[in-house]
C-alpha cells in the first residue's frame, strides 16, 4: 500500500473515521464528567543525612544514600506505619468505615483492612539527588486527603524514632547482662592477683628482683676473689699476690725482708757464735715461722670462706630463679586483670552509647510542609482527557477504516486495475459533471494518476 492508496482510503472512509473520533471523545467526556472529583494533598518531609548522627556519631556515605532513601519509602509504606495512621485518625471507630468493612466481608480485622485500603491511594516520590520525600494521598474528600497525608508524615517521623530507640534499648539490656558477667571476671582476676601477691610477699617484683640480682652478682664477685686469693696464697714466691691478698702477710714479708737484710750484714761482720749473729738468725726464723703459720691459717680460712660463698651463691641463685618465676606468673595474672578490665570498659562505653540512643527522641526526619486542604480537584482532568481522547480516537478511527477496507476491498484508482489485471490503463472515464469545489482536487488526482501510468 502506497501513500496514494492510503489517501484514497481516508477520503472514502472519512465518515467512519469521524464517527469513531467523535464517539471516543464523547465517551471520554461523559466518563470524565461522571467520575467523582478526586483531591490530592501532599506533605513534604526531609530525611537528614548531612553530618554525623547526633547520638552515635556515624556518618552516612554518599553511595548509601540511594538505598537509604529507598528503604525510607518502604518504611512509609510499611504496615506498622499504616496502622499508626489508622490509630491517629481513629478510622476504626468511624461508622462509615465500619459499614464498608462489613460489606467487604474480609478475613482481616478492621485495623489491618483499613491499613491495606490506605496504601491504594498513597503515592510517594523523591526528586533526583534530593532527600526530600513527597507524601501524596488522593481521596474524594479534600479534608480526608489532607488529614491522611499529614498522619503519614507524623507516623513516619515517629516510626523513625522507634526504629532507632527500640534496637538500642534491647542492646542496652543485653550489654547490662554482659556487664555483670564482665564485672565478675574482673573481680575474680583481681582477687587472684592480690592473693598471689600476699602469698609471695611481693610489693614490687621488679625492684626486689633487681636487689636480689645485685646480691647474686656481689656473691659471685666475692667467690671469684676468694678463689683467686687461695690460688695466689699457695705460691709463696708470688709477692704481688700475697700483698694483694692479706695486709698482715704483707707486713710480715716486709719485716722478714728487713730482718734478712740485717742478718746478712751481721753475718758478714761476725761469726756464727757471736750473740748478734744468733739474735739476728733467731729473729729471721721467728718471722719466717709466723709468716708460714699465718699463710696456712689464711689458706684454711679461705677454703672455708669459698665453701660458704658457694653455698650462699647457690641459695641466692635459686632465690633469683624463684623470683623470676613469680614475676612471670604475676605478669600473667596482671595481664588477665587488664584484659578483663579492658573488656569491661568497652562494654561500659557501648552500654552508655546504646542507653543514650535508646533514650533519645531525636529523629532524622523533619516535616517541611504539612498537607493543606486542596481547593481544586486533582482528577479527573477533563481538558487533558479530551486531548488524549482526540489523539487516541484518531488512531482508532484510522485503524477501523483500514480494517474495514481489508474486509471490503474496492477499486479506488487505476493502479488497482493494473495490479489486478496486469494490463495498462488507456484512459479514465468520469461520470457526471464534477463539482466546482472538487475540480481542482480531481484535476490534481487525474494528473497524479497520469504520471503514475506514464511511469509504468
Amino acid at each position: 500500500m502506497n501513500y496514494h492508496r492510503f489517501f484514497l482510503i481516508l477520503i472514502a472512509r472519512w465518515k467512519i473515521i469521524l464517527f469513531t473520533l467523535l464517539a471516543t471523545v464523547m465517551t471520554t467526556l461523559v466518563v470524565s464528567l461522571l467520575l467523582p472529583n478526586n483531591y490530592r494533598s501532599t506533605a513534604t518531609v526531609l530525611v537528614t543525612t548531612k553530618g554525623p548522627d547526633p547520638v552515635s556519631g556515624v556518618t552516612m556515605s554518599a553511595p548509601m544514600m540511594a538505598s537509604h532513601l529507598a528503604t525510607q519509602l518502604d518504611v512509609i509504606r510499611s504496615t506498622q506505619t499504616r496502622l499508626m495512621v489508622v490509630d491517629q485518625l481513629k478510622l476504626d471507630q468511624s461508622d462509615i468505615a465500619k459499614s464498608y468493612y462489613q460489606k467487604s466481608e474480609s478475613n482481616l480485622d478492621i485495623r489491618n483492612w483499613l491499613a491495606n485500603s490506605l496504601i491504594k491511594n498513597l503515592y510517594l516520590d523523591v526528586a533526583r539527588d534530593s532527600t526530600v520525600i513527597h507524601i501524596n494521598y488522593t481521596s474524594t474528600d479534600a479534608e480526608f486527603a489532607s488529614a491522611v497525608a499529614n498522619a503519614f508524615a507524623y507516623a513516619y517521623q515517629e516510626i523513625n524514632i522507634r526504629l532507632t530507640a527500640e534496637p538500642s534499648q534491647k542492646a542496652a539490656s543485653y550489654f547490662t547482662e554482659q556487664l555483670n558477667d564482665l564485672r565478675s571476671k574482673v573481680e575474680i582476676a583481681q582477687k587472684k592477683l592480690t592473693q598471689y601477691r600476699d602469698e609471695k610477699g611481693i610489693i614490687d617484683a621488679d625492684l626486689r628482683l633487681d636487689v636480689e640480682t645485685k646480691r647474686l652478682n656481689d656473691l659471685s664477685f666475692q667467690l671469684v676473689n676468694a678463689e683467686t686469693g687461695l690460688i695466689g696464697g699457695s705460691n709463696q714466691n708470688d709477692e704481688a699476690t700475697s700483698i694483694a691478698r692479706d695486709p698482715i702477710i704483707t707486713s710480715l714479708k716486709v719485716e722478714l725482708s728487713h730482718a734478712e737484710s740485717k742478718f746478712s750484714e751481721i753475718a758478714q761482720k761476725y761469726g756464727r757464735n757471736h750473740p748478734s749473729y744468733k739474735g739476728a738468725s733467731a729473729e729471721v726464723g721467728k718471722l719466717r715461722s709466723e709468716l708460714n703459720n699465718h699463710l696456712r691459717s689464711t689458706n684454711k680460712n679461705s677454703a672455708s670462706l669459698i665453701s660458704e660463698l658457694r653455698a650462699a651463691l647457690e641459695v641466692q641463685r635459686n632465690k633469683v630463679l624463684t623470683l623470676n618465676r613469680s614475676r612471670d606468673e604475676l605478669q600473667l595474672l596482671t595481664r588477665e586483670v587488664e584484659s578483663a578490665q579492658q573488656a569491661y570498659n568497652s562494654a561500659m562505653q557501648r552500654l552508655n552509647q546504646t542507653d543514650l540512643e535508646g533514650k533519645s527522641n531525636l529523629s532524622s526526619v523533619s516535616i517541611l510542609d504539612t498537607a493543606k486542604v486542596p481547593d481544586k480537584p486533582d482528577s479527573p482532568k477533563i481538558l487533558l482527557n479530551v486531548l488524549v481522547s482526540i489523539f487516541l480516537g484518531t488512531l482508532l478511527g484510522l485503524s477501523v477504516a483500514l480494517i474495514i477496507e481489508m474486509v471490503d476491498q474496492r477499486v479506488r484508482s487505476a493502479e488497482d486495475l493494473v495490479d489486478v489485471f496486469q494490463a495498462p490503463v488507456l484512459g479514465v472515464v468520469q461520470w457526471g459533471k464534477p463539482k466546482q469545489k472538487g475540480l481542482k482536487l480531481n484535476s490534481w488526482l487525474s494528473l497524479f494518476q497520469t504520471r503514475n501510468l506514464t511511469s509504468k
